[in-house]
């Protein structure tokens, strides 16, 4: 059983930058994929950033390319997501989830931290 904690969220003004992190724990790292989810309120869960588990295959939702960057260092058991160039359709919900590599559905989710982008 993998679990996941965030960090890192906050309060930022447009055009900042924040890095959220997620440690996990209870598993063995180096055999999942990682990703960021995002809600915001009123709307579903979406997804914003996936990384492979040996730390290639990078994909990225189209509304982040080029300002958001997502890496891991599977010695430390953390995924990162470095966020440039921050908007107010930014501000949500980040989650981390894990899936074993090679399958669909991502099994494990953090619990989540706020990020609130000021206009």
């Amino acid at each position: 059983q993998v679990q996941l904690v965030e960090s890192g969220g906050g309060l930022v003004q447009a055009g900042g930058s924040l890095r959220l992190s997620c440690t996990a724990s209870g598993g063995t790292f180096g055999v999942y994929d990682m990703g960021w989810f995002r809600q915001a309120p009123g709307k579903e869960r979406e997804f914003v950033a996936s990384i492979g588990s040996s730390g290639g295959g990078s994909v990225y939702a189209d509304s982040v390319k080029g300002r958001f960057t997502i890496s891991r260092d599977n010695a430390k058991n953390t995924v990162y997501l470095q966020m440039n160039s921050l908007k107010a359709e930014d501000t949500a919900v980040y989650y981390c989830a894990a899936k074993i590599r090679g399958l669909v559905e991502y099994n494990y989710w953090g619990q989540g931290t706020q990020v609130t982008v000021s206009s």
